[in-house]
């Protein structure tokens, strides 16, 4: 089969569509699948749920979302809580703290989880309450100040002393928290509407050794078991800690995970291959950290950590969305790569694995926001910033009077909110979250990229055009997420990608495959292989596929969809396929250029593009991987 496959939207109608892209029915824009203006059921009317769907629907949503009830929340102008979050996932209009318009999302998401801080929850809140001891405090003179810029400040010192290990007794009252926490899980049972909009319990646990970011969200799987309080870092910043304590919740009744946050801001800290006392990682810390720790966050607003220029400098597209940046407020820059991307991961935890200590990197994608507004900004061209200090363009672009230039920079660089998409059964907690856990997710850079991604050694590749394709592919294969298992037949495997664009997002330009993998000599290698692209494109002799073009016209901002396809697919078998070599494969699709969301904001503020900047971007969806062991 030839690796060039655009097909045409058409095909997708009907049964197709279901099958292919997990669009329950197809009769509607799936934009309109959360229906916020609908009174939901009752989360305990189960009667009330669609039936499920064993070939599986897709769903979009995000859990690394902070309100004003975490510090560096209000500290920067938050003052919206869980419910607000919760309110604008929904589609509906909330206020941006009194200090900027309404913000609203354009498409509704399908599930959300507040995840506030363990650290100090709470606790600032109270520093504007004149009954509390905290707004004696002299920090309450920096957190309560009507200037901006002096809150902002605030809060960079109170993250310098979290780095160094330093902690304020009186910030961490044991009431306050377990009061604070239980107001969080209560917004998420209000909100909770099984079949139309998921919620989650959870909350963030903040390790930030010498601004490393070696952050975690922790995820409930439902709230009939749950701690009396969330578990700060300030006691310990040692993962092995958190790991600790989630297996005494399993103890206790609870199903759990945590998804590690982008590792680009970790100076090579997050994968590392030495545990937090330096000691070597060994067999017992790659299953305990593998059982935890199922899924990666690949992408958010502090930037894409997938891989580096550096790390991978073959991949012409290695260099997105970087934010390069420790979490400083004095604009650190990091120095190690490998320890900090996804890619470089995978590829050490098939070296783990060959050396029999098992895989501790054996993670799917998934996309997130990390917000500090309750409103994730997942939408490019409705960006309204991680900060509510930032809400306005002026404010993003030409920083806050006052600012340091450097903090100037670095919120220029942030990105727009990824995005978690995640094939379950129903629009349920037990869905998702399951799903979750098997890793059948993938990430997207803000778009609702529709990607479907399974590998077989039985299916061949006309089984791509049969509109029973899915029901085949699960039976017959393994999806996202999963293990290829050795095949007594000697041929290589097959691999199957489709993906339909966002409708309110750029066009496709193609899909990639990528490959990692160890050669006989346990040494590492990787390879992308474009497999499908729009228009009449050839590969090159070099096996390098010509640019798609681009249509974004930076003095107005805007982009026409006249490049590009609006739906790939192929399927592809690898040419290199070794059945005694450990390997991972994961799908990446790309979109045709569009305008950043800082050209945007250029255009309405009619000034020019900072200097760095790109202009526009191509925005992209990762497919968790799926592993092969001879």
């Amino acid at each position: 089969m030839p690796a060039h496959l655009a097909s045409n939207t058409k095909t997708l109608a009907g049964a197709v569509c279901i099958a292919l892209l997990g669009l329950a029915g197809c009769t509607k824009p799936a934009e309109e699948k959360t229906a916020a203006e609908t009174k939901p059921a009752s989360p305990s009317t189960a009667t009330s749920l669609p039936a499920a769907n064993p070939e599986r629907n897709v769903y979009f949503g995000n859990v690394h979302v902070h309100t004003g009830w975490s510090f560096d929340g209000l500290t920067n102008g938050s003052k919206t809580t869980p419910s607000d979050a919760y309110a604008w996932a929904q589609g509906k209009e909330i206020t941006n703290s009194g200090i900027g318009g309404k913000i609203q999302i354009r498409t509704p998401l399908d599930f959300y989880m507040v995840s506030d801080h363990a650290e100090y929850m709470g606790a600032f809140n109270q520093m504007s309450n004149p009954d509390s001891p905290l707004s004696k405090t002299e920090l309450a003179k920096g957190v309560n100040s009507p200037d901006p810029n002096v809150r902002l400040q605030t809060f960079a010192g109170v993250l310098r002393d979290m780095s160094a290990g330093k902690s304020d007794p009186l910030l961490s009252d044991p009431a306050l928290a377990k009061t604070v926490w239980s107001q969080i899980v209560k917004a998420a049972e209000e909100n909770y509407h099984p079949g139309k909009f998921t919620t989650f319990a959870g909350f963030e646990w903040t390790s930030n050794p010498n601004k490393r970011n070696l952050h975690r969200v922790i995820v409930f799987r439902d709230t009939k078991t749950l701690p009396e309080m969330a578990l700060s870092s300030l006691d310990s910043d040692d993962p092995e800690s958190l790991w600790k304590w989630m297996a005494l919740q399993r103890k206790r009744g609870s199903t759990l995970l945590a998804i590690p946050h982008n590792g680009n801001a970790s100076d090579g800290r997050m994968f590392e291959l030495v545990k937090f006392d330096g000691k070597p990682i060994d067999a017992a810390y790659n299953a305990t950290r593998a059982e935890n720790e199922p899924l990666y966050e690949i992408t958010q607003i502090k930037g894409t950590s997938e891989t580096h220029p550096s790390l991978s400098p073959t991949d012409e597209f290695a260099g997105f969305e970087p934010w390069d940046y420790t979490l400083s407020a004095d604009a650190e820059r990091p120095t190690k790569r490998a320890g900090s991307f996804a890619r470089k991961a995978l590829l050490d935890g098939l070296s783990q694995a060959q050396s029999g200590n098992g895989n501790p990197f054996k993670f799917g994608f998934i996309g997130d926001s990390d917000t500090h507004n309750a409103a994730s900004s997942v939408e490019e061209f409705n960006y309204t910033g991680k900060f509510a200090n930032e809400n306005e363009p002026k404010d993003r672009l030409m920083g806050l009077k006052g600012q340091p230039p450097k903090q100037i920079t670095q919120i220029q660089q942030f990105s727009s909110g990824g995005l978690a998409g995640v094939w379950a059964e129903q629009n349920t907690r037990e869905a998702i979250f399951d799903a979750m856990q098997r890793k059948e997710t993938f990430g997207t850079s803000g778009p609702m990229i529709r990607l479907r991604f399974f590998a077989s050694w039985d299916l061949g590749a006309d089984a791509l055009k049969q509109q029973d394709f899915v029901k085949r592919a699960y039976a017959g294969g393994v999806p996202m997420g999963g293990d290829l298992k050795p095949s007594a037949t000697g041929k290589a495997p097959t691999f199957f990608v489709t993906a339909l664009k966002d409708p309110k997002s750029g066009n496709l330009d193609r899909v990639q495959i990528v490959k990692g993998w160890l050669d006989g000599k346990g040494m590492q290698h990787e390879r992308i292989y474009d497999i499908a692209w729009s228009g009449d494109r050839k590969l090159a002799v070099d096996g390098k596929l010509p640019a798609v073009g681009n249509t974004v016209d930076p003095a107005k901002a805007t982009y026409t969809n006249t490049i590009g396809a609006p739906e790939l697919m192929a399927a592809w078998t690898d040419p290199a396929f070794d059945a005694g070599e450990r390997a991972f494969y994961y799908a990446r699709v790309i979109e045709i250029p569009t305008p950043r969301w800082s050209t945007i904001d250029a255009v309405n503020l009619k000034m020019a593009v900072p200097k760095g900047l790109p202009v526009s971007i191509q925005e992209r969806a990762w497919s968790s991987p799926i592993w092969y062991a001879p």
